[in-house]
C-alpha cells in the first residue's frame, strides 16, 4: 500500500466558515472573499483526511502549527498579488491622466500661439487702415462750373465808370453759369502749388495767388483752378491784368519764342521756356484746355486800353 504525506487541519483553527457568515455577500472585500476560499478549500481537506482515517490507511501529520503558517504565508502572498495589482492599476489611470494633461497643455499654448499671430494680424490691419485714413494726398481742385470765357476780362480803365467786369463780353444766357463759376471757393495753397513768377524779359517778378476772379487778380497774377501745378503734367494757367492794378501783364506781347518763365512753389521752382503767342477772342477757352506734358499758358486782356480781345502767350517745361 502507498503512503501519502498530507497536511492535516485541524477545527481549531482561527479561519473559520461562521466568522464570514455573519457578514451579507455585498459587505465583502476582496481579501475577504479570499479567505473564505481557502477556509471552504482547507475543510474540504480535512474531511478527506477523516475519510482516510476511517479506511485504516496510515498517514504522517503534519502539525496544526505548521498548517495555520502555511495559509497565513498562502494569504499574505494574495493580499501582496493584490497590491501589486493595484499600483499597477493606479500608475496605469495616473499615466493616461498625466498624458491629458499633457495633450490640454500642448492643445493651449498652440491655441495661444495662434490667437497672437492672429492678433498681430489684426494690429498690422488696423495700423495700415489708420494710415491711409491719415495721407492727405495733394488733390487738383476741379471747379463746379467750366470757364465761359477767358479771365482777366473788364472794361478800359479810360471809360465812363471806369475798369470793371466786362459781362458783355458773356452771352446773356450764359450769365448764370459765369456767375456760378465766379462763386467757386478759392482752395487754400498747398506746398506743390505756384507762389510766385518771375519773368527775366519783361523785367516781371510778381506774387501768384489761388484763383482768378476779379478780387483776385487785384493780388496779383491768378492760377486757374482746376488747371495743373508748376513743373507736372498739365497745363499751367496764369492770368493777369495789362492796364489796372499793377498792369503786371502789359508787356506779354514783348515775349518771344525762347524766353524762360520761371514759376516758383514753396519747395523747388521751374523754368518754362515759351514757344509761341496768339490774339484770340474771349471766348475761345480752349487754350486754357488740360494738356499730357508739362505746359504753361500765360492770359491777360489785349490791346491794352481796349481790352475787347485775350493775349495768350504759351511755354513748355524746360527739361535738362
Amino acid at each position: 500500500m502507498e503512503y501519502h504525506r498530507l497536511p492535516c487541519i485541524f477545527p481549531h483553527q482561527d479561519y473559520n466558515l461562521s466568522m464570514f457568515k455573519k457578514k451579507p455577500n455585498q459587505n465583502l472585500s476582496t481579501t475577504d472573499l479570499r479567505r473564505l476560499l481557502v477556509e471552504k478549500r482547507r475543510s474540504e481537506r480535512h474531511e478527506r483526511l477523516e475519510r482516510f482515517r476511517e479506511t485504516g490507511r496510515v498517514v504522517t501529520l503534519v502539525s496544526g502549527e505548521d498548517e495555520a503558517t502555511w495559509e497565513e504565508n498562502r494569504v499574505q502572498s494574495l493580499d501582496e498579488e493584490e497590491s501589486v495589482q493595484e499600483n499597477v492599476s493606479k500608475k496605469r489611470k495616473k499615466w493616461i491622466g498625466d498624458g491629458f494633461l499633457l495633450l490640454v497643455e500642448i492643445l493651449a499654448v498652440v491655441g495661444l500661439i495662434f490667437v497672437l499671430f492672429n492678433g498681430l494680424d489684426i494690429l498690422q490691419e488696423l495700423n495700415r487702415e489708420v494710415a491711409s485714413a491719415l495721407e492727405q494726398p495733394t488733390l487738383t481742385p476741379t471747379p463746379l462750373v467750366q470757364a465761359i470765357v477767358l479771365p482777366s476780362g473788364h472794361t478800359p480803365p479810360n471809360t465812363e465808370g471806369g475798369s470793371q467786369f466786362n459781362k458783355a463780353e458773356i452771352p446773356e444766357h450764359l450769365l448764370p453759369s459765369v456767375q456760378s463759376y465766379m462763386a467757386v471757393p478759392v482752395p487754400t495753397q498747398s506746398p506743390g502749388q505756384a507762389i510766385r513768377l518771375q519773368i527775366p524779359a519783361i523785367n516781371k517778378d510778381v506774387p501768384i495767388v489761388e484763383g482768378d476772379g476779379w478780387e483776385q487778380l487785384k493780388k496779383g497774377v491768378g492760377h486757374h483752378i482746376g488747371s495743373g501745378n508748376p513743373g507736372q503734367p498739365g497745363n499751367l494757367v496764369l492770368s493777369a491784368h495789362n492796364d489796372i492794378y499793377g498792369e503786371i501783364f502789359r508787356d506779354l506781347d514783348q515775349l518771344e519764342p525762347g524766353d524762360e518763365v520761371t514759376v516758383f512753389t514753396k519747395r523747388e521752382n521751374f523754368v518754362y521756356i515759351v514757344t509761341g503767342t496768339e490774339v484770340v477772342e474771349p471766348t475761345q477757352v480752349e487754350v486754357m484746355a488740360p494738356t499730357e506734358k508739362a505746359t504753361a499758358t500765360l492770359i491777360s486782356c489785349y490791346p491794352y486800353l481796349v481790352d475787347n480781345k485775350r493775349i495768350v502767350v504759351f511755354a513748355t517745361l524746360k527739361t535738362d
